[in-house]
């Protein structure tokens, strides 16, 4: 389930991420009416408490998958979720590449598609591997509040078998589990970065 929402996140955070820096009012292709809709998408999607979400999308959830139980039928609302956190990271990770390099490209007659490929994504790329570390992270607990509804994973264990029951055991389980991932992919993602900026 966090594999998949996290695939989706990126997919869907990556581009209007890019967008959002592409189109502000000092960006590379300034775009006042897109930038608007894209911010407030954004900034909505990042006011909702997940849970809230979580219940207002199972209308949609439904219509788009069959269903609103499951890991599956979870995936929708997780990536609803997280995608403008992901969106905003993106936008401050581009942020960071010196203007220097873009001006470079653009005086040597490259054009949009060569300005994002060759020097905002690969520039980026340790603040982006960085910002995708602290979104799976994210989704690790926007999966496990994804039991609350049915939603499978280890938040529907620890409901369904730890709190429902009074089995203290289940719910210890559970918490150390979910430790134990989120300490794996953070130190996993730190290393990755490390390497990169190594490599620069």
């Amino acid at each position: 389930m966090v594999l998949l929402a996290a695939v989706f996140t990126v997919a869907l955070g990556l581009p209007v991420g890019v967008l959002l820096f592409l189109t502000r009012k000092n960006g590379i292709l300034p775009n006042r009416t897109l930038a608007t809709v894209l911010n407030t998408v954004v900034n909505v999607g990042r006011a909702l408490p997940f849970v809230v979400l979580l219940i207002a999308l199972i209308p949609f959830t439904r219509l788009l998958v069959g269903t609103t139980l499951g890991s599956t039928a979870a995936i929708v609302p997780i990536t609803l979720g997280a995608f403008p956190f992901f969106a905003r990271i993106v936008e401050n990770a581009l942020d960071e590449v010196d203007r220097g390099r873009i001006e470079a490209v653009v005086s040597m007659g490259g054009n949009l598609w060569h300005i994002v490929s060759r020097v905002l994504l690969p520039e980026a790329l340790p603040a982006l591997i960085a910002g995708i570390t602290l979104t799976i992270v994210m989704l690790i607990g926007f999966s496990a509040m994804a039991g609350v509804v049915g939603g499978g994973g280890l938040g529907d264990l620890a409901i369904r078998y730890g709190y429902q029951r009074f089995d203290n055991q289940i719910m210890a389980a559970t918490i150390v589990v979910l430790l134990v991932m989120v300490q794996v992919i953070q130190k996993i993602g730190d290393r990755i970065v490390r390497s990169l900026a190594y490599r620069r």
